[in-house]
């Protein structure tokens, strides 16, 4: 179904001192927002541990287990045509996305000297590693080529978002705690409210956790530009679904349970695995690259409840929640948690959506 759609509807004013600076301790001790799909009414629980009043036996929960690259990453140019190394020119990559062996999309600075044949050293944390400008693409992305990639994640440093401006204490509370597989340039901060503790109180209720993977890339900070959001280009992410989380989701569609995923990342690997599917399963298992973008009048065909933060203005994950709530209803919850003074963005309060 098409909709006539403006960024502009999806725009609200958010106080900066809503925007949390450092994680609560512990982990789920956040405040949570639980809002009914249907009816549109919005209830508040003191603490994150009381999703467990909303969730119910049988429950399928399905977690990205990313986890953060150490994607930040210092150097200096080195001279192509004399052994010693330049001592100015500072330079700055941010890691965006693993392309093969040793070569990686990246963001840099200054990007003006960063052209196709230039030769640099990447260093930090006592290691270095050389690497190589291979190419310039769209939107200023810079594909690189390093000599030793172990290397080049020894250098490198936990990016944070850009409206966070407080160093973290312990670079692991920006990671969650089941995260596993290396590659995201941000973490998938729904699943920051789960602590190994709550993960097995729900095992014990009878409720079923699985995992995908979805690598997270530059648009998790990027707002939406175009005043037609159709137009905006999505950046694709590294994907896999396995064959046992498959399963899970196809025999839970089966029997009538609910399919819940903890963050917009979950939702975008399940309805990229649906798609995937065609129509033999509800999903199928996978790898590969997605850029599916989700906007209001999007026929949701995995996921029947979520978990998530509280998202930027204009954003493609305001709009993907906006799909799957309506977006009135989900811009009068946002209005609903600034009054009541919830936390937002990465490190802020959580909602649960069903």
């Amino acid at each position: 179904m098409t909709i006539s759609l403006s960024t502009d509807d999806f725009d609200y004013e958010l106080p900066k001192e809503l925007i949390a600076q450092i994680p609560i301790e512990p982990r789920d001790s956040s405040r949570l927002m639980v809002l009914d799909r249907e009816t549109g009414v919005v209830a508040h629980r003191k603490r994150f541990t009381n999703i467990l009043d909303s969730l119910r036996t049988g429950d399928l929960l399905v977690f990205n287990d990313s986890r953060v690259l150490a994607a930040r990453v210092y150097g200096r140019f080195v001279r192509q045509h004399a052994p010693e190394v330049s001592r100015g020119g500072a330079i700055e990559l941010l890691l965006i996305n693993r392309l093969s062996t040793r070569v990686w999309q990246c963001l840099g600075k200054p990007s003006r000297k960063l052209r196709p044949g230039v030769k640099i050293a990447l260093e930090g944390n006592g290691f270095s590693v050389n690497a190589y400008i291979l190419s310039v693409g769209l939107n200023g992305l810079r594909t690189v080529e390093v000599e030793d990639e172990e290397a080049l994640v020894k250098v490198g440093t936990v990016p944070l978002p850009p409206y966070i401006h407080q160093l973290l204490d312990d670079p692991e509370r920006y990671q969650t705690v089941y995260s596993r597989e290396l590659g995201s340039a941000a973490a998938p901060t729904a699943g920051l409210h789960f602590t190994p503790k709550l993960m097995d109180r729900m095992r014990v209720m009878g409720i079923e956790q699985a995992f995908v993977t979805l690598h997270v890339g530059l648009d998790t900070f990027r707002p939406v530009q175009t005043d037609d959001p159709a137009n905006h280009i999505i950046h694709t992410e590294q994907w896999e679904v396995s064959q046992s989380t498959a399963d899970a989701v196809n025999r839970a569609k089966f029997d009538g349970r609910r399919v819940v995923a903890v963050g917009t990342t979950s939702v975008r690997v399940l309805e990229t695995a649906a798609h995937a599917a065609n129509g033999m399963d509800t999903v199928a298992a996978g790898i590969g690259s997605t850029g599916l973008f989700i906007l209001p009048g999007y026929s949701f065909q995995a996921v029947d409840a979520m978990v998530t933060n509280f998202h930027l203005p204009r954003s493609t994950l305001l709009m993907l929640v906006s799909a799957f709530v309506g977006r009135e209803a989900i811009l009068n919850a946002y209005q609903e948690a600034i009054k009541e003074r919830y936390r937002f963005l990465s490190f802020g309060d959580g909602m649960f959506i069903a």
